[in-house]
């Protein structure tokens, strides 16, 4: 009776052994750092997205305020041609059609380095199909202001606008 009290006594110890051995183990160390690398990998792209649609806002914003300043010099330049034509020439007209020109090629360069950073950084690419002609819109404005049609570069310009605010939209 003793040796099977003892049996029965090992063999509850071994079960109860045994299953308390069969336990699964887990380690939540490679899915965490997992997940770390995913979200700062998410977090980076975000930066350079936003990084990306700043610098579209400032350029929509560095060109609305040109173009709302343009009317009114156009204007001005277009009363002091009408004046030179009939004997009253203004030497700093030139100066100012000049220094206008020069507006729009700076314009056009910065949208060329604008499509450029976009064309260039991977997690932009996307954006740059909606982005791209922006340099050459500007480039269009350009050769209408070299030829002295400053009111219809702005409008051509106005185009331009419109596209980086579709840039904006579609990268929000």
């Amino acid at each position: 009776m003793k040796k099977v009290i003892v049996t029965i006594c090992a063999l509850l110890l071994l079960t109860t052994t045994a299953a308390s051995q069969t336990r699964k183990r887990t380690t939540k160390k490679s899915t965490s750092s997992a997940t770390a690398a995913a979200e700062a990998e998410a977090a980076a792209a975000m930066r350079v997205r936003t990084e990306g649609a700043t610098k579209v806002a400032g350029q929509i914003k560095n060109l609305t305020t040109f173009l709302y300043l343009l009317g009114g010099v156009a204007r001005s330049i277009e009363d002091l041609d009408a004046a030179a034509k009939t004997g009253q020439p203004s030497p700093t007209n030139e100066k100012n059609k000049a220094q206008l020109r020069q507006s729009f090629t700076d314009f056009r360069v910065g949208l060329d380095a604008l499509e450029v950073y976009f064309r260039s950084t991977p997690a932009l690419q996307p954006y740059y199909t909606v982005l791209v002609g922006s340099a050459s819109g500007a480039a269009n404005a350009e050769s209408q202001a070299a030829a002295g049609k400053f009111d219809q570069g702005g409008r051509t310009l106005l185009g331009v606008v419109g596209r980086l605010a579709d840039v904006l939209v579609v990268m929000h």
